[in-house]
């Protein structure tokens, strides 16, 4: 049996009205795999779909579901915004955290264009969602040049041996401040 994906559904929806990127996918899952099929669009404003992309960072998108309804969404806005943490699923992780007032989404979907960077897969982790749906894999990102590799490498490499040295320098009054957070019993935890 067919049946459509609520989030992928919700994401070609925003494309549609222009609130969100995204081509009109009819993504679709069976049983245990998700279909996906491409047909460019149009993005509202006059922008065509790949001068959008070009426009703003990437061909990414997110939309962030709870109880099918969106409460966050996003796509790449790097260049426009000079942000490199500017990636779909952190613009759409901040809508929707903004939005229900909390920073875990433990109740909510994520569905993605793309399996996520290390840096989003960071950001997933400490939003703590019931799951992420992705499109595309990281490979297929680094077929059109938007290669993670070189991250994923670097995250096991000896600190001094990175591309960008890590340079350990303790500090007594900054491990102090450490100590003191470890003494307030009212914190809030995440």
């Amino acid at each position: 049996m067919r049946r459509t994906l609520p989030g992928f559904v919700m994401l070609r929806e925003r494309l549609r009205r222009g609130r969100a990127f995204f081509s009109d996918h009819a993504f679709e899952r069976r049983e245990p795999m998700v279909v996906v099929g491409f047909s460019g669009v149009g993005i509202a404003g006059g922008l065509g779909f790949l001068d959008f992309l070009t426009e703003h960072g990437g061909p990414f998108g997110c939309v962030i579901v709870r109880n099918n309804e969106v409460v966050g969404e996003g796509c790449n806005m790097v260049i426009a915004t000079n942000d490199p943490t500017a990636h779909a699923e952190i613009v759409a992780i901040r809508a929707a955290c903004q939005k229900l007032k909390t920073f875990q989404l433990t109740d909510c979907d994520i569905y993605t264009s793309c399996e996520p960077c290390p840096m989003c897969l960071g950001a997933i982790y400490w939003a703590r969602p019931g799951r992420v749906i992705y499109a595309n894999t990281r490979f297929d990102a680094a077929a059109i040049k938007f290669d993670d590799e070189f991250i994923y490498q670097q995250i096991n490499t000896d600190l001094l041996q990175r591309t960008i040295p890590f340079i350990h320098e303790p500090h007594p009054l900054a491990l102090q401040v450490f100590e003191d957070w470890k003494k307030i019993e009212n914190k809030k935890l995440y």
